[in-house]
């Protein structure tokens, strides 16, 4: 950006590629998505999550895959969620109470992993002869790697997690199919449904690429997230102090104290969105987004050739200095007084446009929830770890491990 501007041309995988760091071209190729630009992404990405990805297809498919996904994580089927969300973190974080010491990232994505899992396919880990989620670490630990698919490589573990995952996946559809069940209960059935319709534009392949992209993005982004939001709440004791009157005050106000959360007051916790908008702007855990212009575009004095393709950048909007005063620094106070219900020129931390992320709710819901449940009952101190690891526009904890302890009611001090 010192030496190019906010937009410049360079190379990947062998192609053009415009980086764009400007908010308004930014907000731009979001709005002008199926018109002007269309999602798309380099080979190898499309080799590991599959041709038929949700990412890769566009028009009338893309639109028909988003719906089904909204009917999981659409607001009506959330507010029946939230009692297992809270009753899955309730359980974890007992657990974690009772050992030495907690790597946060894992076992919140092992936490995270099991309630998408269980809502998708109904997939329970303690009665399954094969570990579902050991497939996806392997596919995760080779995801950013030299396209090289020979044994002992990051890469080729990384597609041998994929193909092992898909085949469970497969498997466990077959079988839900061959023993279909009287009412829906989890996505594998509404998909099983769709899949029976008289001319229906769904097929397996496509169905399992959903099911597997589903469940990578849903535990990996969020886990990533949450671990950094304790990470920046053990550093920031005055947020942690907010957050938690937040959450005292609406345990005092309910009628029967131990009654589960609400739909209402979630929607009601003001200050623990505004520390989740901070923590994600601070993550960045999509450091680059990927179009392709499908004409010529002129925009701003630059010229974009048609077939380009596009990387937008977030971290170069969400920390700049023009935007945000003092852009390194965790400020959720910053957030006051807005309602962010989509990406602005500003903020795109769940993309943009008609692919603004489905599941930014759903993600919302489970780190809302398991602040509550964290800041009602426990005390945690960090006690490994915590260095945070700058990537260019990702930051992440690195083995960041803490002990948790549940509150002595006549103390309330963390």
């Amino acid at each position: 950006m010192k030496r190019y501007g906010p937009v410049f041309r360079t190379n990947l995988v062998g192609r053009p590629v415009v980086v764009s760091t400007d908010p308004d071209l930014n907000y731009f190729i979001f709005q002008q998505e199926g018109n002007l630009f269309q999602s798309w992404y380099p080979d190898t990405f499309t080799e590991i999550f599959g041709r038929q990805n949700v990412g890769s297809l566009h028009g009338f498919m893309y639109k028909y895959l988003k719906n089904m996904v909204l009917n999981l994580f659409g607001p009506e089927s959330l507010k029946k969620m939230i009692p297992e969300v809270e009753q899955t973190t309730s359980k974890r974080l007992k657990l974690w109470s009772h050992q030495e010491g907690v790597e946060l990232k894992e076992a919140t994505a092992s936490m995270i992993f099991d309630l998408t899992a269980k809502k998708l396919i109904s997939y329970d880990q303690e009665n399954s002869s094969e570990n579902l989620r050991e497939n996806f670490v392997a596919f995760i630990q080779g995801l950013i790697s030299f396209p090289l698919d020979i044994p002992g490589t990051a890469y080729h573990k990384c597609l041998q997690g994929r193909k092992r995952a898909m085949r469970m996946l497969k498997d466990l559809l077959q079988q839900r199919r061959e023993n279909p069940r009287k009412h829906r209960s989890d996505f594998f059935d509404y998909v099983i449904e769709e899949l029976q319709k008289e001319g229906t534009v769904l097929t397996e392949a496509i169905a399992l690429d959903l099911m597997f992209v589903l469940l990578f993005a849903s535990f990996e982004t969020t886990s990533l997230a949450l671990t950094l939001a304790v990470k920046f709440l053990s550093d920031h004791p005055l947020v942690l102090t907010k957050l938690r009157e937040e959450h005292e005050a609406i345990v005092k106000n309910r009628e029967h104290a131990d009654s589960g959360l609400t739909w209402k007051e979630y929607k009601s916790m003001t200050f623990t969105f505004q520390v989740i908008n901070e923590t994600v702007r601070l993550a960045n855990i999509v450091p680059g987004i990927f179009r392709k212009t499908l004409r010529t575009i002129q925009f701003k004095g630059y010229t974009i050739p048609a077939g380009w393709a596009v990387m937008v950048c977030p971290p170069a909007v969400h920390l700049n200095p023009e935007k945000y005063e003092d852009p390194l620094a965790f400020n959720p106070w910053r957030w006051a007084g807005q309602e962010l219900n989509g990406a602005t020129k500003s903020f795109m931390a769940f993309g943009g446009g008609m692919r603004f992320c489905v599941g930014t709710e759903f993600t919302k819901v489970q780190m809302a929830v398991f602040f509550h449940c964290l800041v009602t009952k426990y005390r945690f101190e960090p006690i490994k770890g915590g260095n945070i690891l700058r990537t260019p526009g990702l930051q992440f904890p690195n083995g960041y491990h803490i002990k948790l302890m549940e509150k002595d009611e006549r103390h309330n001090s963390t």
